[in-house]
């Protein structure tokens, strides 16, 4: 993929995720960069729905401007930067406040695979609580070691919730994090109507692995793509530019 190709798709990922509410003013998706493995775009401190091609710019990192631009960048930048240093093979990371899961970020405990594609949050969730280690903050992640400690407990893993707060979600694609980051919303939302009904069932390992197999295969992951930005309509053009 090109960097004006993956930049574009960053701008897609932007709006998709503000249509689907996971990023409703708030919260933030960004791209390693495809030729400069120590760089990353993301957007300047904007609303993800207002986003173009145009505000999106590289940082190091260490969360630095590197495109010799002189804009506001998120203050949370930080746990992009430090996501990507931890992870080689992390290419995109979304962070978000979906509203479905943030009653598992208040209690810490995350939702179960519960549905036929849950799998894709992975087989384990860790929940990283920022007061154990550094006491009363302001909850959002904006001190690089508050950054390094979240993305230590990451792990391996592909999502992480953050207590009393939101989600982190990677993926070796920019469609792989979009896909992630609506099947934990979309999950969480079903487990939370589960309960209310009964004890929830769970994926087995196996059925995960199974599931994710095929869920995950870029014919699938192609066709939601499509189906995500054809519902953002023809004006997203102007946007790409």
């Amino acid at each position: 993929m090109t960097v004006d190709d993956l930049r574009r798709e960053l701008t897609l990922a932007n709006h998709i995720l503000a249509r689907e509410g996971l990023l409703a003013g708030l919260g933030h998706i960004s791209a390693r960069h495809p030729e400069k493995p120590d760089r990353f775009f993301l957007s300047r401190a904007l609303a993800p729905n207002l986003v173009t091609t145009s505000d999106l710019h590289e940082f190091d990192l260490d969360g630095n401007l590197t495109d010799g631009s002189n804009v506001n960048g998120y203050a949370e930048r930080v746990i992009h930067a430090a996501v990507y240093a931890a992870r080689p093979d992390v290419m995109s990371v979304c962070h978000n406040h979906a509203i479905e899961i943030l009653p598992f970020c208040n209690v810490g405990r995350p939702p179960g695979p519960v549905t036929h594609i849950g799998g894709m949050m992975g087989e384990t969730v860790p929940v990283w609580d920022n007061r154990v280690e550094f006491g009363d903050t302001q909850i959002i992640v904006i001190r690089m070691e508050e950054a390094v400690s979240m993305a230590k407990a990451l792990g391996a893993n592909r999502c992480m919730l953050l207590r009393r707060h939101g989600a982190l979600v990677v993926g070796k694609t920019i469609r792989e994090t979009v896909f992630r980051s609506i099947v934990l919303r979309d999950n969480a939302r079903v487990h939370l109507d589960a309960i209310r009904l009964g004890e929830p069932s769970t994926l087995t390992p196996k059925e995960m692995e199974i599931s994710n197999a095929l869920h995950e295969s870029p014919r699938i992951v192609e066709r939601v793509w499509d189906g995500w930005v054809a519902e953002l309509g023809p004006g997203i053009a102007d946007k790409l530019r």
